[in-house]
């Protein structure tokens, strides 16, 4: 009963924001469950590039119901889904460009949004001082590394930098209290941070 109780005050919660999007129109005219719909666009509202899982549990939803409202809303123009790896990842739909999404699927891990913050900071870093910064090990980090820079993410033709550094700590205030504490405290500072040229 409990749990009944939390999923249905999470999912009120997100509903409202959900409600209040504009593109949010074509997911309640629809029959079904449209306060579940509508949790999830507003989930993806302000946890924009979240993969299914995480969508699921932080929802409490099952996994069919979700799959089912997620394909409803991405065949209604509500919310666009770009594959990240084995990841794919939910986005409200037009709000975003390519750079942008592949950049949000890098925030939304763990090390790479480490790597990027510091980076941000400390654009002078080399390999082994970006390792020692955020505490993972060199490999860790020349894996990252070359993946982002394959995305487009990092330029890797004089050290480690952040392209379009701008957009990605305008994404990082903008979305600091989805990723984690150290992101909002990142975000408090990151008006020096605007200068930044890389």
């Amino acid at each position: 009963m409990g749990i009944d109780e939390e999923k249905r005050t999470t999912l009120r919660k997100f509903a409202a924001v959900g409600a209040g999007s504009p593109l949010l129109g074509l997911a309640s005219q629809d029959e079904g469950d449209s306060e579940t719909r509508e949790a999830i666009a507003g989930y993806v509202e302000r946890t924009p590039g979240a993969h299914f899982s995480k969508i699921r549990d932080d929802l409490g939803i099952a996994t069919g119901e979700t799959q089912y409202h997620l394909r409803r809303l991405t065949d209604q123009g509500t919310l666009e889904r770009y594959r990240d790896g084995d990841y794919k990842r939910f986005y409200p739909a037009g709000r975003f460009d390519t750079f942008e999404q592949v950049t949000l699927g890098y925030l939304r891990r763990e090390t790479p949004r480490a790597m990027l913050c510091s980076l941000l900071q400390e654009p002078t870093h080399t390999g082994s001082s970006l390792s020692a910064a955020i505490g993972v090990s060199p490999a860790t980090v020349s894996n990252y590394a070359t993946e982002m820079a394959e995305h487009g993410v990092l330029d890797r033709s004089e050290g480690y930098q952040v392209n379009r550094p701008e957009t990605v700590i305008t994404l990082l205030v903008r979305y600091a209290e989805s990723f984690d504490a150290e992101t909002v405290n990142f975000a408090a500072d990151a008006a020096d941070l605007l200068r930044y040229e890389p």
